[in-house]
């Protein structure tokens, strides 16, 4: 027995001095090791093949397009900033049957920015954010987005849902294609009512800040500052509601190549009637121009520009400020179908300056409509017109990096809103513009000089 055990642990003494040996460094052999890992940084590039989440612990990095396919969520926790690639610029592209549910909060917006630093960033580091669904468009066959994205979009549920979008800004975005052929800071292609957008601010975009292209989607609380072109574009027939928005323009920056202009707005590029006709339904917007400030770059345009047989309802509005017209038409469908009996068009209890043509009519060939007839008719559905934007006494519409939207004491935009034949959908108010006693832009927004 004593003799069993002594062999044994002689045989497990001789099993150890082996394992030692063979586990021991040779000194002339390379030490090999991993390369570190960054835990905080995420790379996404190509199509999601499964549901994603971002969260807020990490920095996550677009490389190149980025496509969100149909049936595939992606999920963005509040707090979350995404950066474009520098070299590969980086764009999202929520796909027809794909869904964004990206629901920040006023404490954590989630933030989708240039990947420069602070001081070296610009409009157009990257693309932004496109979002594709199956609403009705106004195209006889089913169109696909520009940019160079080359996805469908259009179809025949107006109720479709892409997800939502809340406490959102998209900064330094808007990069093209090829001439004519641009991403936005946020493109918004056929998107149905079933979609949530709240609380969104695009920053320095390079190209329009928000563009619908047909759709039903419906917003509120958007926001546009620094844009190059034009904070809000409709087209190919977009039949939504958006309340409560802001436009901001600084008067260094506009796009050298087109006019910038707080809507611009056609029912298609030919100005045909192809149904649904693009009608978005608006309220309690503020629409600030560059005033003529020192240094007002050239193409700073119109604060309304409705063309192409477009057809509108504006109400409960500010315009301010805007260099060479306020409430534009110019074309005979639009002018008819604002003017004319039976037109469907409204442009009501609004407040209106410009530094030249509060009220223009411009490319008529039949109408009769005159620029002294619309504001006849603006002044006659309860809107007024001010020589000055200081008459219309906002507190701090034009300081640029800390903008006060609020009516001061005494201003007309503390009372004179109408919400007689808005649906359910309209918050009443009794002010006009977006703000009343209440800066609803506060902790989620942000104003830089542009490059920061």
């Amino acid at each position: 027995m004593i003799r069993s055990l002594l062999i044994s642990r002689l045989a497990m003494v001789a099993l150890a001095a082996l394992t030692m040996t063979a586990c021991s460094k040779n000194d002339d052999d390379e030490e090999i090791i991993a390369p570190p890992v960054d835990p905080n940084a995420t790379v996404l590039k190509g199509s999601l093949t499964e549901n994603k989440t971002l969260t807020a612990d990490k920095v996550w990095t677009l490389k190149g397009y980025v496509y969100v396919p149909n049936g595939i969520t992606l999920t963005v926790e509040p707090g979350t900033v995404i950066k474009s690639d520098k070299t590969e610029k980086g764009a999202l592209c929520v796909e027809r049957g794909g869904k964004i549910v990206a629901n920040g909060t006023a404490d954590k917006p989630i933030v989708f920015t240039s990947g420069q630093d602070a001081g070296a960033r610009a409009p157009g580091d990257w693309g932004g954010i496109v979002v594709l669904g199956f609403a009705k468009t106004n195209r006889s066959s089913t169109p696909v987005i520009e940019g160079g994205l080359d996805r469908p979009y259009g179809g025949t549920n107006d109720a479709d849902n892409s997800g939502s979008m809340k406490y959102v800004r998209i900064e330094y975005a808007g990069i093209a294609a090829f001439p004519g052929s641009e991403i936005n800071g946020l493109t918004l292609g056929a998107v149905g009512s079933g979609t949530t957008l709240e609380n969104i601010q695009i920053v320095y975009g390079n190209d329009d800040a928000y563009e619908f292209f047909g759709g039903t989607v419906n917003a509120k609380y958007l926001v546009a500052y620094g844009t190059a072109d034009d904070d809000f574009d409709f087209d190919f027939g977009y039949t939504g509601k958006i309340q409560f928005a802001v436009a901001l323009r600084d008067p260094a920056f506009v796009d050298n190549g087109d006019a910038g202009n707080g809507i611009e707005a056609d029912n298609d590029g030919s100005g045909t009637t192809a149904a649904p006709y693009t009608r978005p339904v608006l309220s309690n917007f503020t629409f600030v121009g560059p005033n003529n400030a020192t240094g007002t770059a050239a193409n700073h345009n119109y604060g309304n520009r409705w063309r192409r047989a477009v057809r509108f309802v504006l109400r409960n509005s500010i315009m301010m400020g805007w260099q060479k017209g306020g409430f534009s038409i110019e074309s005979d469908g639009t002018a008819n179908d604002y003017s004319g009996t039976g037109g469907t068009s409204e442009f009501k209890n609004n407040l209106v300056h410009a530094i030249a043509d509060p009220y223009r009519v411009s490319g008529l060939t039949s109408a009769t409509l005159t620029a002294a007839a619309v504001k006849t008719k603006a002044e006659s559905e309860g809107c007024k017109t001010y020589a000055t934007a200081a008459d219309i006494k906002l507190t701090a519409p034009f300081t640029l990096n800390a903008p006060n939207m609020l009516p001061a004491t005494g201003s007309d935009a503390l009372t004179g809103s109408s919400f007689t034949g808005l649906d359910a959908f309209f918050t009443s108010t009794t002010y006009v513009g977006a703000f009343g006693t209440t800066n609803w832009l506060a902790t989620w927004t942000r104003f830089p000089s542009k490059g920061q």
